[in-house]
């Protein structure tokens, strides 16, 4: 997603002192020098002030609206008559966190007409980390230097704002929006006396950006469509809670986060002082988000983005790691595949790396992307961008290159079959099996999905290789394994991963995906399963961008229970593949033979 040189774009921009003299001279406006802001302004000098803004929302039932505890950081000339845009951040983690039990996941999974008690640890913990007295932010100085003022906010229910943390409820996006209204005039801050805080030094021109929660609530803001936010940067965002918490109806934790959900994490930034008029609305998530049979519900269609896209005025800067299992790599590309379908402008950056913010991987060109993109679309400097290439990817050997678009657009859909001998390391073709073949696989959920996946043989799993690859394949989107199995019970997981055998034998997992069979015909609905039937069940992979060396071999590997994904029951279930009826669908860029 880099950049096309447009040519030398100088520019000096300043507003004269309100009242001022023929004689006063007026601040030092923003300057811009091949169509990136420069830093001109001093940031040790910058002005800092605290103010709460009033959100039309009373997520505490308490009878007022929430306030969201807002600190600004902004050039001192923005006290001399200078308006500048702002670069925002909103956040529950301000002040720290909680400690908090997540749920138990080594439990037996949902049997229709059969539930019965389902265990979960306990309460989460009282005691609550300090708030910390000034906010702080990598990108400060650097964006103060260039003309920004920096805002922070405290998400409702965290830190010293009012009102219930909701894990992306329609409430947090309110309290978030309330900030970019203020900045705009359309919304009533005040000091902590009560006395009226106005931005006269905004532009009413705003940016969001910020990683992990920080990076989702620019989605969500964005899809309000609300004025005067202008560009967004989420980095390792959500765009569908359902999707971070479920996937096609299994229950599924974030990588290293096994047992948390909706719940956990609301329990967790939890941190306002008066917390006692929240825990009825926090109880309500446990309730809601259905950790028993996994469905998609009316709890997390209000907390998928993607329902109002279409809304978005924004433009994105979207940007993830390709190793990121916390939030998946299925996040950024949904959102960026509903942005291009509705022209919004967007970028993608994606890097080797997981769950991290870019500025520690490539800063100074990641920081010149970034400058350009807020030089663009907040001091409105027409340098180009929405021209260049869009994608940016980082490969596996550490490199950088710039295409189009993304996924590649040459990608085309190789389907390939499953051969015999899945228990060992059968064989995946393009060629129909000559024969029908049912191979089988018990569950264990004990054993770790790369342990299983590595094994020359294994009962717990099926395998299947290609011939090694005569030359580089490069896989670029979603790989779907499109499953006909049967059940010995009328509950399991259904496991699978695109794995990359090389030439020594060693095999690594390329990217996985899961699937509750009882929601094999509605994410809403739960279906049963009737043990010794064979069912189509499809298995949808998390989008990825990855290169198959030649002599390599390009493989799929068919497990139930991910140990470190899924929810864990007893062992012994067991699965029946029917090599005839299943295929792997895959991206490619290159061919498979």
């Amino acid at each position: 997603m880099r950049r096309v040189r447009t040519g030398l774009l100088a520019a000096i921009i300043a507003l004269p002192l309100v009242g001022s003299t023929a004689a006063a001279q007026p601040p030092q406006g923003p300057v811009f020098s091949d169509g990136e802001a420069q830093p001109v302004f001093d940031p040790a000098a910058a002005v800092r002030e605290d103010l709460f803004v009033t959100a039309p929302v009373d997520s505490d039932h308490d009878g007022r609206q929430d306030r969201v505890h807002v600190q600004v950081v902004r050039p001192k000339e923005s006290d001399q008559g200078l308006r500048v845009p702002v670069v925002y951040q909103a956040s529950p983690y301000f002040s720290g966190g909680n400690d908090v039990p997540n749920h138990n996941v080594d439990t037996e999974l949902f049997v229709p007409e059969q539930a019965g008690p389902r265990t979960m640890r306990g309460a989460a913990g009282d005691e609550r980390i300090a708030v910390a007295a000034e906010i702080d932010w990598a990108y400060e100085q650097y964006l103060l230097a260039r003309g920004y003022a920096v805002v922070y906010a405290e998400s409702l229910g965290t830190g010293e704002s009012t009102g219930c943390p909701t894990t992306g409820a329609e409430n947090e996006t309110i309290g978030a929006k309330s900030v970019v209204d203020w900045l705009n005039r359309r919304a009533p801050g005040k000091d902590a006396g009560g006395a009226p805080v106005e931005a006269h030094w905004s532009t009413g021109k705003v940016g969001m950006m910020g990683v992990s929660y920080n990076g989702t609530l620019p989605n969500a803001v964005a899809s309000t469509g609300v004025e005067g936010l202008e560009a967004i940067v989420p980095i390792g965002a959500i765009s569908n809670w359902y999707d971070y918490y479920r996937t096609d109806g299994a229950v599924v934790a974030p990588g290293g986060y096994q047992g948390e959900d909706a719940d956990v994490l609301a329990k967790y930034v939890h941190t306002r002082a008066d917390r006692e008029p929240c825990r009825p609305v926090i109880e309500g998530i446990t309730a809601e988000q259905d950790r028993i049979t996994g469905d998609d519900n009316g709890f997390w269609d209000e907390r998928n983005y993607l329902d109002d896209v279409g809304q978005v005025r924004a433009a994105v800067l979207s940007v993830h790691g390709l190793n990121d299992w916390n939030v998946k790599t299925r996040q950024a590309a949904q959102w960026y595949r509903a942005l291009r379908e509705h022209d919004v402008p967007h970028k993608i950056w994606w890097h080797q790396s997981g769950h991290t913010d870019p500025i520690k991987l490539r800063e100074q060109e990641w920081l010149r992307t970034l400058n350009r993109w807020f030089t663009r679309y907040l001091h409105q400097v027409p340098n180009g961008v929405e021209e260049e290439p869009r994608a940016t990817i980082q490969r596996e050997d550490g490199s950088w290159v710039e295409e189009a678009e993304w996924p590649a657009p040459g990608a085309a859909e190789a389907v390939l079959r499953p051969t015999a001998g899945g228990p060992q390391r059968g064989g995946l073709s393009a060629e129909r099996p000559a024969e029908q073949v049912v191979e089988g696989l018990t569950d264990d959920s004990g054993q770790l999905a790369e342990d299983l996946a590595a094994a020359p043989s294994s009962p717990n799993r099926l395998a299947y290789f290609t011939e090694p690859l005569a030359e580089e394949a490069r896989v670029s989107g979603e790989v779907r394994a499109e499953l006909a199995l049967a059940f010995d019970r009328p509950a399991a997981n259904v496991t699978a991963l695109l794995v990359d055998q090389a030439p020594g034998g060693s095999v690594s997992v390329v990217t996985r995906g899961w699937a509750d069979p009882q929601n094999r015909e509605a994410l809403d609905r739960t279906t049963p399963i009737e043990p010794g039937q064979t069912y189509p069940i499809n298995v949808a992979m998390q989008p990825d961008d990855y290169v198959f060396a030649p002599g390599h071999r390009l493989g799929v590997v068919v497990l139930s229970s991910d140990h470190d994904f899924t929810l864990r029951p007893d062992p012994g279930a067991g699965l029946q593949l029917d090599l005839a009826r299943s295929t792997l669908s895959v991206p490619v860029v290159g061919r498979i033979s």
